[in-house]
């Protein structure tokens, strides 16, 4: 039988460290200039034009050489585009994303006219330009946020009817360790990758905000249940016990989970590739922080509140004798 409990201190400096470093990198998106929030945030919220050009490497010579930053810079003063956040894409660096204020259609044909003129031909089937308003943009955070408290709001009170207090908090705690983590990975990603969020990642994370839950409800019954019928046991060898009967079930439900999610990322296209890589992070650390943060808190709290054991092997005895019926 695995020991969880034994070895609960690294499993809180684990979780620790990762949220830290996501925290760190949340503090540096936040000052660093043209990103200003915790994470990159996308089009769907901060509004404006997106170009996505990829040159036509079908042509000869037009993909000899990668795509320089400086002369797609040059191009973009030179028309009075004003700080747009530009990315070389690809893998040879024969794309380049730019994100502008919102251009008219006049604008974004001459913008890439002259990228055309400066680069090389680009190839029309891979081209995507994307207009969303300020106001829509703040809509959809706005919307996507009130979305999560909700979801949160109704976790709380589904918990708590559920189960007592010290299993709900801590159930909530490892909700929030699953949101912290997703949302740090996708912080440094958006510093070293320039991986953006939009209204996808919300939809993340409160998928992640379910299955995470739903893992910590299974081992928190299972518990219970041992409670009940043995409360002389110590909680410590309750949770051990809770969790080697429901680890498989636990690791089955996730990997038969994120193997349809790694196929989605490699070959589901651009659109879902960071949708699917939110919920891969976020389901992993849901089964981690069901098996190993949830449960752990809660028998640390039982030690520190006298309640390790709920009844002396005596007191569950007479326990039993007196639930026996008798006969007349």
């Amino acid at each position: 039988m695995i020991s969880i409990i034994k070895q609960r201190n690294l499993w809180w400096s684990i979780s620790a460290g990762v949220i830290l470093v996501g925290f760190l990198a949340m503090a540096i998106s936040w000052t660093t200039p043209g990103i200003g929030a915790p994470l990159r945030p996308g089009l769907d919220f901060v509004g404006g034009t997106r170009l996505q050009l990829d040159l036509d490497c079908t042509e000869a010579g037009n993909c000899d050489r990668p795509i320089e930053m400086a002369t797609v810079r040059e191009v973009t003063d030179n028309l009075g585009i004003a700080n747009p956040n530009i990315q070389i894409t690809g893998q040879n660096r024969t794309g380049v994303s730019i994100r502008t204020k919102d251009l008219d259609v006049e604008e974004r044909t001459q913008l890439q006219e002259s990228l055309e003129a400066a680069l090389g031909t680009f190839d029309i089937q891979k081209t995507q330009i994307d207009t969303v308003g300020p106001t829509l943009g703040k809509q959809l955070f706005t919307s996507g946020l009130l979305a999560l408290l909700a979801a949160f709001a109704g976790i709380t009170l589904y918990l708590n009817f559920r189960f007592q207090l010290d299993y709900a908090f801590f159930a909530f705690v490892a909700l929030f360790h699953d949101v912290f983590v997703t949302m740090g990975v996708f912080a440094l990603l958006g510093l070293v990758a320039g991986v953006e969020v939009d209204s996808l990642f919300i939809v993340s994370l409160l998928t992640i905000i379910g299955f995470s839950v739903n893992d910590t409800v299974v081992i928190y019954d299972r518990v219970r249940e041992t409670l009940q019928f043995y409360p002389e046991k110590h909680i410590n060898d309750v949770i051990d016990q809770a969790v080697n009967q429901t680890l498989m079930r636990s690791l089955n439900t996730t990997v038969t989970t994120i193997l349809p999610l790694v196929a989605i990322f490699f070959l589901g296209g651009e659109t879902l590739k960071f949708f699917s890589l939110a919920l891969i992070v976020g389901f992993i650390s849901g089964a981690y922080s069901s098996i190993f943060i949830a449960s752990t808190l809660l028998a640390w709290w039982r030690e520190k509140t006298g309640r390790a054991i709920l009844a002396t092997p005596t007191e569950a005895q007479g326990e039993i004798l007196d639930s026996t019926p008798t006969s007349d």
